[in-house]
């Protein structure tokens, strides 16, 4: 959980904290997060319960992302939604956005979730 969950958080990201990896990014994340602008939940507790639309094993295999509004952002989306409230990301974040560009990084996505298994292994 993020240290501040009051009013200044946005976004609430669902990541998988038993994943090395993982845990490294949103570390990175979090320190520029200065703001407390995001409350960051680890779904791989298994008391976590991110929300009706999304399930605990379905957060545990992408990235997620929740506005305030409620709207679910899945993937290269969802961390376009973090870069959008971070410090020296906020500039990347519209170009990242572009459709042509997302749809690339989504395919990039897809294409790391395959290697992040042995990624997180050596890490460990």
């Amino acid at each position: 959980m993020s240290r501040n969950t009051a009013s200044s958080a946005v976004l609430t990201v669902y990541y998988d904290g038993a994943c090395p990896l993982c845990r490294r990014e949103v570390a990175f994340y979090r320190r520029l997060d200065r703001e407390d602008r995001i409350v960051w939940e680890d779904v791989s507790q298994p008391d976590a319960e991110p929300g009706c639309d999304l399930s605990r094993e379905g957060a545990l295999q992408r990235f997620h992302a929740r506005r305030l509004d409620g709207r679910l952002e899945s993937g290269a989306a969802a961390f376009v939604a973090v870069w959008r409230q971070l410090p020296g990301f906020r500039v990347l974040a519209p170009v990242a956005a572009w459709p042509p560009i997302l749809r690339l990084l989504e395919r990039a996505y897809l294409g790391f979730l395959k290697v992040r298994p042995w990624i997180s292994r050596q890490l460990v």
